[in-house]
């Protein structure tokens, strides 16, 4: 039975990754997960310099889910490439570098950074609001999106994966911007964004107003967006959003993503990585699939 996957000539062993933010950079939960059993880490956000991330409070839980304004507190590339990307090469496991930047320049330097360390891809963050644009993220505008993967495309030695943001009219349009620019990969969706308030304290649930919304409940959302990109581009792409159970992952795959991405289920359960990559093993043998390709974009 073959679960390996291929992501821009990346060989993953299972579809089965983290997604950033989600799981540090693997060092907290490899108490309770044996990284050599995933597919890829994927890391919290990395940009050029150290970032503060945004006031307190900043997570509130919902129905179906939670909100995060976290706003990409990182220690900055320095102290990642030091301490985070040498704990990860212990394992059998594919590192896939999350990006984040307030501008290009920000990105292309960390990417530049890594173009000699040892991580085998980089997921840009185009979420992060474009300071020069007056804040709109990188993701809601199509020019944006092609430009700015060009850009990266210049500099990155890895192959590139584009995180594209759900928060727009149309998100076929801006993976084919995505495409255009010269992305290996898609992943997709990032949080969509949604808003809680404490009725007692007559304010937000969060300082920052506004958080991402991940969880179940955005699931078949993510599902249907999945589904019209691998119709609207040629790339390989990767699932996420809400992702609890190798159910969930499965559906990913048939809507057309090659590998999934696993959230907000590792707040609850730090074990449900390892539990999906099994899960979908299970459902292989139980229905005779030889090789996971069998059922990528199975459902037309």
């Amino acid at each position: 039975m073959n679960t390996k996957v291929n992501l821009a000539g990346v060989e993953l062993k299972n579809p089965v990754m983290t997604a950033s933010g989600t799981f540090g950079s693997g060092e907290e939960y490899s108490e309770f997960v044996d990284l050599s059993r995933l597919g890829a880490v994927v890391t919290k956000g990395v940009a050029n310099v150290p970032w503060p991330g945004n006031p307190t409070p900043r997570i509130a839980e919902v129905h179906g889910g939670m909100l995060n304004a976290i706003g990409l507190q990182n220690p900055g590339i320095d102290v990642f490439v030091k301490r985070d990307i040498p704990f990860l090469k212990q394992y059998d496991t594919k590192i896939i570098v999350n990006v984040c930047g307030k501008t290009t320049e920000d990105y292309i330097e960390v990417v530049e950074r890594l173009g000699d360390e040892p991580v085998d891809l980089l997921e840009i963050n185009i979420s992060c609001p474009n300071v020069k644009e007056g804040g709109i993220a990188f993701g809601q505008d199509p020019k944006a999106v092609e430009a700015i993967t060009r850009e990266v495309k210049r500099h990155a030695k890895q192959p590139v994966i584009m995180k594209l943001s759900p928060n727009v009219t149309d998100i076929t349009v801006m993976a084919k911007a995505a495409e255009a620019g010269g992305a290996d990969v898609l992943s997709l969706i990032n949080t969509l964004t949604g808003m809680k308030i404490d009725i007692n304290r007559r304010t937000f649930a969060i300082a920052n107003k506004t958080g991402g919304m991940s969880g179940p409940a955005v699931k078949p959302v993510a599902v249907r967006m999945v589904y019209q990109v691998a119709s609207a581009v040629k790339l390989p792409l990767i699932g996420m959003g809400g992702i609890a159970t190798a159910e969930d992952a499965l559906e990913f795959i048939m809507a057309g993503a090659t590998a999934v991405s696993v959230g907000t289920a590792n707040f609850y359960n730090p074990y449900a990585t390892v539990e999906i990559a099994e899960g979908i093993e299970s459902y292989m043998a139980k229905h005779q699939v030889e090789d996971i390709r069998q059922l990528i974009g199975c459902v037309k």
